[in-house]
């Protein structure tokens, strides 16, 4: 039996509905230690069954903000050189469910490209 810090019988009934409600997130033996502490506290099984419906509704906004989130502006003034790196470099946006991100990667690779390919021809013209 794993030790959790802090233990999940000392923790509120708050948390333990959040343990059960979102499974994937946990380890499997925290998550059966709390839905034993919440039968103890006999905390029903709708309430358990709302927490899941809370945080799989939770899931999916945050699947949405990700696949909405963009570069703007800010992004290349406050942050160039990561957010230039993340253009050219990163090739997970799209699996990690960025999808606008993604889609302006696309353009602003070429973009980059034919920035580079200007500066190296006036380079060689010079």
């Amino acid at each position: 039996m794993t030790d959790f810090k802090p233990p999940i019988a000392t923790r509120t009934t708050k948390e333990l509905l959040k343990i059960v409600g979102a499974v994937e997130k946990w380890n499997s033996e925290a998550v059966e230690q709390a839905r034993i502490e919440l039968k103890l506290r006999n905390v029903s099984q709708d309430q358990i069954r709302h927490a899941e419906y809370l945080s799989k509704k939770a899931d999916k906004f945050e699947d949405l903000k990700k696949a909405k989130e963009s570069y703007s502006v800010g992004d290349f003034i406050f942050e160039p050189f990561q957010t230039i790196f993340e253009v050219l470099v990163s090739w997970e946006l799209k699996k990690d469910g960025f999808l606008k991100k993604a889609e302006q990667q696309k353009r602003l690779r070429i973009i980059f490209g034919l920035l580079i390919l200007i500066v190296i021809i006036f380079i060689k013209l010079t």
